[in-house]
């Protein structure tokens, strides 16, 4: 049977470090909340779900270990935690949906410390459970877009190694495969980190799910040669007016439109940041080194200046529906939800996951 790509044994958080696939598969034993800052900011741990995951994990970390003779200490050692864990990624919008969410629960809790600990170990693995139910719900509402014999191109990574299980957009085509349609994945690689051709080839190739791996810059020759009919992707933060997801997103939502092909989101409510719109979103930038080079070698002439943004933003207008555990919503329907924006995003959440 298949492990989670993360889970809680014992006050230890055991996940893949994803910087090894395909060629390896290592688990690493994180016994601190630094641990899981800095596998996350390493890439360890990567994916928008799995990163909210993680750091959930690293508050649990923080108070299963404590020392801390009172409340006041307790909750404040978790606070310098959750700061940390802020530091590592700041575009993805799960990782700051999930520290928010078990620091109100912790927050809240009153009586003993041991109690508080509990509390607090106990949501972090509520978060991780229901990562897994929302990921086949929204496999579950995905799979109905996808038809036998649809060519589905994916980008980046959003399968079950950058969720606890499942995935979002590999969901979708996990969730169709399962139920016996016929289709094939097209799949970018995914510069400069690879995560297509890395991860997302690993999992359909472990799963035996029919596949083509390709450059980037193959899109709008295979689009125009009519070998794609549908796109699906992940997210790691939506906005009002936006997608924010790994960067070559937006040109592929764009070619897509050009061509008249479907561009579909697939994402839990947790991605949702609908007190907010695309200009106040923060771009991450990554060492030049991941475009410099390939691995330990070089492939530029030394010193060279390099752009590497990890995520672009894709306006709303190219983008068909969203697919998320409530189902499948238009980017109108979407705005449904702007009533409650003023709420914290742990508490939309909740209340569309209920």
């Amino acid at each position: 049977m298949k492990t989670r790509t993360i889970e809680w044994h014992n006050g230890v958080v055991t996940t893949i470090d994803q910087t090894k696939l395909p060629n390896k598969l290592v688990f690493l034993k994180l016994r601190t909340c630094q641990q899981v800052a800095s596998a996350i900011q390493t890439m360890k741990i990567r994916g928008a779900p799995l990163i909210g995951t993680a750091a959930a994990y690293g508050l649990a970390l923080t108070a299963s270990r404590s020392r801390a003779g009172n409340r006041t200490e307790l909750l404040s050692q978790i606070n310098n935690s959750a700061s940390l864990l802020k530091k590592t990624r700041p575009t993805g919008v799960n990782l700051f949906w999930a520290v928010g969410r078990v620091l109100e629960k912790a927050r809240r809790t009153t009586g003993s410390l041991d109690h508080i600990v509990k509390v607090v170990v106990e949501e972090a693995k509520r978060i991780a459970d229901e990562d897994v139910q929302t990921n086949k719900k929204i496999g579950e509402h995905g799979s109905k877009l996808i038809e036998d014999g649809d060519n589905v191109l994916t980008h980046c990574n959003a399968g079950s190694l950058a969720t606890v299980d499942y995935g979002t957009a590999l969901g979708v085509i996990r969730a169709a495969w399962e139920q016996g349609k016929k289709l094939r994945v097209v799949v970018t690689e995914t510069r400069p980190k690879l995560q297509g051709s890395r991860l997302t080839a690993y999992e359909l190739k472990r799963d035996r799910i029919p596949f083509t791996l390709m450059t980037d810059s193959t899109v709008g020759y295979v689009m125009s040669k009519r070998l794609v009919n549908k796109v699906i992707v992940g997210a790691d933060r939506i906005v009002r007016d936006a997608v924010v997801n790994k960067i070559g997103t937006y040109s592929i939502a764009v070619l897509a439109h050009e061509h008249k092909i479907p561009f579909y989101v697939a994402a839990p409510a947790s991605t949702f940041d609908l007190t907010h719109t695309s200009k106040s979103v923060v771009i991450e930038e990554r060492k030049p080194a991941e475009v410099t080079h390939f691995g330990c070698e070089d492939i530029a002439p030394r010193g060279v200046k390099a752009l590497n943004p990890a995520f672009d933003i894709t306006p709303m207008k190219y983008v068909v529906a969203i697919i998320c555990e409530r189902g499948i919503l238009s980017p109108r329907e979407l705005k449904l939800h702007n009533s409650r924006a003023q709420k914290e995003p742990f508490q939309l959440y909740n209340e569309l996951h209920n």
